[in-house]
């Protein structure tokens, strides 16, 4: 009985062996790279993630006009973003500001591209949001008022002039369905999105999250870019005397008269200045900043 008993005892207890040996957990799975201070990697630990909202009501209209010039310097936005991202720049004569040629390295392909303004020529370089404005509308943008979106689609930090054709086949891509073509800008790329995002609020979805996170794995270090300082919504007219107060912050240029006239510039007449609403007309003569 002895002889049948044991092996049968012994075949059980290496049957259970072996089951405990296979239902051993494995290692722990290596945890994603903590990002050093001031990377893309640890800004990407904070942005948001929600699922995609309805793009139900999405318009380009509705992120203002194109191309505004938000920053009143006397130049719409692309024309700053090329003048900005080209080099060997040459402007319209007479004009500091309407480039009208200039050799952009493209970021996307990489490959040199010449820009040169014209018909059939000015769209091989295009602006591209590099968050687009559908997409931004879907994560958070729709709640938004006018001029907050205005603001964010002439944003400098969200904002690349590129091939043309690349920009028209990414659309309205987030990272999850597109990268550029060139491998070597891709920790660039994502971590500007993140930037952008972070800066504006704005959320990501799992699976943007997610392949974000697999680019920076491999540049942990990627720095989050630095803003070149998202543009102050336009300033609502007050168009009567003592709209605002000296050093409202309205002017971008100047927190108050007293430096704008030692800057030699004012004074601001009401009706033909768009500075005048932005100071203090203190005697109601309907001129700021007189001196």
């Amino acid at each position: 009985m002895l002889r049948v008993v044991l092996p049968a005892v012994l075949a059980g207890l290496l049957a259970g062996c072996g089951a405990g040996l296979l239902a051993a957990p494995g290692p722990a799975p290596a945890s994603a790279p903590a990002g050093a201070p001031g990377s893309a990697l640890e800004a990407l630990a904070a942005v948001p993630v929600k699922g995609r909202a309805p793009r139900t009501g999405y318009e380009r209209e509705r992120f203002g006009q194109a191309w505004a010039d938000v920053d009143r310097n006397g130049c719409d936005t692309r024309n700053d973003v090329l003048a900005r991202d080209l080099t060997g720049e040459v402007f319209e004569p007479g004009s500091d500001c309407v480039v009208v040629s200039g050799d952009l390295a493209e970021p996307y392909t990489p490959k040199a591209v010449r820009f040169q303004r014209g018909e059939g020529t000015s769209e091989l370089v295009q602006v591209d949001h590099v968050v687009a404005l559908s997409d931004a509308w879907q994560k958070g943008a729709q709640g938004w008022d006018d001029a907050r979106r205005t603001a964010f689609a002439n944003d400098p930090l969200n904002l690349l002039a590129v091939d043309g054709e690349l920009n028209q086949a990414k659309g309205d891509a987030d990272a999850a369905t597109w990268l550029p073509p060139n491998r070597g800008y891709r920790c660039a790329y994502v971590a500007r999105q993140v930037a952008v995002k972070s800066a504006h609020g704005l959320w990501m979805t799992q699976a943007e999250h997610d392949a974000v996170a697999r680019v920076l794995a491999a540049c942990p270090d990627e720095p989050l870019p630095a803003g070149d300082g998202a543009p102050a919504p336009p300033a609502t007219p007050g168009g009567a005397a003592g709209a605002g107060a000296a050093g409202d912050g309205l002017d971008p240029r100047h927190g108050s008269c007293s430096q704008v006239v030692a800057a030699g510039l004012g004074p601001y007449r009401r009706g033909a200045d768009p500075e005048y609403d932005w100071y203090q007309d203190g005697d109601g003569d309907g001129t700021a900043c007189e001196g």
